[in-house]
């Protein structure tokens, strides 16, 4: 028994390491935080294998969301791996969210209307992520993420519950529930 617990902890400290262990640039940028966003996958109950489409929305009329936009679809690339799933990414305007189609998330660029991208989020079932802190705070989002100038996890909890996103023990005890 003594050496499981040992097993396991060892286990958690290794994933809290790869979680966190992102070296971080003085200011945070949309490609760190997808790719803390996409690593949180992993700790989804019954998280999604295969490919994951993370719908990527931003409000055209914002030169920042853009520029945030255009920088998480050059992280994504073809695909980046996150445990048993590879997240690819689709841009999505903020207008045509309820129309964003078939994505496993919805990544909120800066700038979106947060309120009533969240709604469709909610509505739809689909979990929701920004690096906008304010947007988890409303409660329009599941999640925000900081890469800068440390890895920070945001969870609200009531928004989650929305979705049907339940998160493992593991990662709880790494993040601050809201």
């Amino acid at each position: 028994m003594k050496n499981s617990v040992v097993v396991s902890l060892t286990g958690m400290v290794a994933v809290a390491t790869g979680l966190f262990a992102l070296t971080v640039p003085a200011s945070a940028d949309g490609s760190r935080e997808i790719q803390v966003a996409g690593r949180t996958l992993t700790f989804l109950d019954g998280g999604p294998t295969g490919k994951v489409v993370f719908g990527i929305v931003y409000d055209s009329s914002k030169p920042a969301s853009v520029a945030e936009k255009d920088e998480v679809m050059a992280a994504l690339g073809s695909g980046m791996s996150a445990g048993a799933a590879t997240v690819v990414g689709k841009p999505v305007e903020a207008s045509s969210v309820a129309s964003a189609g078939d994505v496993g998330a919805l990544y909120f660029t800066h700038g979106v209307n947060y309120a009533a991208a969240g709604a469709v989020a909610k509505s739809k079932k689909i979990l929701s992520i920004s690096s906008d802190m304010a947007c988890v705070n409303s409660g329009a989002c599941v999640m925000g993420v900081a890469a800068s100038p440390k890895v920070e996890i945001v969870v609200n909890s009531a928004t989650a519950a929305a979705v049907g996103a339940k998160f493992k023990a593991a990662f709880k005890m790494m993040i601050k529930e809201i």
